[in-house]
């Protein structure tokens, strides 16, 4: 292997670091030393509060402002720059609620299509240090550059570093990166000093520095199963360690597994680039309620249309169409129809949709709704002719002329029929993969 002796330098030029506080060339203090450095392959890479970095690269002027993306006081938080977050600004935290902490705050609505394709700009660049990159979202990644050192001519992690460079420099935006010998302590590691945070959890250190932390950073526990855990005993991950993995499954079963294994840092799922979508969706949080079948139908199409393009842009089709909707009192429904056929159109998934909201629309006010689609296919699977549904055939060449139209000319330059002039701008969220 390449440079073994090397485990320190300067992550802003690159120099080996030795002992020094700063760096010696160019007197960065950002210098990263870990004994393992030069053995470790596993990373996990995070932009830095995605949305508000991507405006703010394109806004100069809100560097030094507090900066909300979201949509509405009934809407909820997107993403909150640091500035922002110093505050109490949270992500999904009730838009109301961010304003009465940061009342100076700009806030800006959603631009997912910019975004998305800053995203990809990202996994673009990951993709030339290491062909396994996992996607997780649409701005973070696992990465496994196991056997790229010959290639690179250097450790991983200088790979890295270089990376979250060009990053910065190419695309404008910054990047915290975890490294270490999993996927799981990966992750754990690129939330520990962001924003563009470096650091490295290695084998040695693996159960020392997991024993002192809380239940909850474990992957899969939630606020239920902490409570749950905590009412048992278990607060720190160290006393998982110290109790027997055949007691931990007699409590909770395979989940016990999990946990006394996570505990203590093994965890030996592949970074898989071919890693599958469970589901793609979007959804909107109205400003104000509303219970009209005729003023949700228009915003039921325009979220169909959303998830179709986002479908489109994988080798995918779906078979299972979902609802989703949120009541005045903060209920949950969903409902779900089962097709024929896979589809990618937005025609069949939003047929699909309007039958089901057809008959949840009884006069019950909704705060939000949400379309999606799962139980994924093979792109070549979909939409097969219809011979029962004679207009099927020309629906849809007509919506591939649609696509054809918005891919030149974006989405906001056409619209159907029964969108036209009817959609009230609710706020967007992202569509979820």
């Amino acid at each position: 292997m390449p440079h073994p002796a090397v485990v320190s330098f300067c992550r802003d030029c690159f120099e080996p670091a030795a002992g020094a506080r700063r760096c010696r060339r160019c007197g960065s203090p950002r210098l990263l030393r870990h004994a393992e450095l030069a053995t470790l392959s596993i990373a996990h890479i995070d932009c830095d509060a995605f949305y508000a970095s991507v405006e703010k690269r394109d806004r100069p002027q809100l560097a030094d402002k507090p900066l909300i993306i979201g949509g509405g006081r009934r809407g909820v938080v997107s993403t909150a720059c640091y500035i922002a977050r110093i505050r109490g600004v949270r992500s999904a935290m009730p838009m109301f609620k961010a304003l009465a902490l940061c009342p100076d705050a700009v806030v800006l609505r959603p631009n997912m299509e910019k975004y998305v394709t800053v995203g990809r700009s990202v996994r673009v660049l990951m993709g030339e240090v290491t062909p396994l990159v996992e996607p997780l979202s649409i701005d973070e990644a696992f990465l496994d550059l196991s056997g790229t050192e010959a290639l690179h001519q250097q450790p991983a992690s200088l790979t890295l570093a270089k990376l979250a460079r060009r990053i910065e420099t190419e695309l404008g935006i910054t990047v915290s990166i975890g490294l270490s010998h999993n996927k799981f302590l990966a992750k754990v590691a690129s939330e520990l000093e962001k924003p563009r945070g470096f650091s490295v959890i290695g084998r040695a250190e693996t159960q020392s520095f997991l024993a002192e932390k809380p239940i909850s950073l474990i992957w899969g526990v939630g606020k239920a199963m902490e409570q749950k855990l905590a009412a048992d005993g278990f607060r720190q991950i160290g006393q998982l360690q110290t109790t027997a993995e055949s007691d931990l499954m007699k409590r909770y079963g395979e989940t016990g597994r999990r946990l006394w294994r996570l505990s203590r840092g093994i965890d030996e799922r592949k970074v898989s680039p071919r890693s599958e979508a469970k589901s793609i969706s979007a959804e909107t949080t109205f400003d104000t309620d509303i219970a009209a079948l005729e003023t949700l139908m228009p915003i039921l199409r325009d979220l169909s249309e959303t998830v179709a393009a986002r479908l489109k842009q994988t080798d995918l089709s779906a078979a299972t169409i979902v609802l989703k909707l949120k009541t005045a009192d903060f209920r949950i429904r969903t409902r779900n129809r089962k097709l024929a056929d896979p589809t990618r159109l937005a025609d069949k998934i939003f047929a699909a949709g309007r039958a089901l909201l057809e008959k949840e629309a009884d006069g019950t006010r909704f705060r939000l709704i949400g379309i999606g689609c799962a139980d994924f296919a093979k792109a070549e699977l979909a939409d097969p002719v219809d011979l029962v549904d004679q207009g099927a055939e020309k629906r849809a060449r007509a919506e591939q002329a649609l696509d054809r139209l918005r891919g030149k000319f974006g989405k906001s330059a056409i619209e159907t029929g029964i969108t036209f002039g009817k959609l009230a701008k609710p706020r967007r969220d992202e569509p979820r993969t």
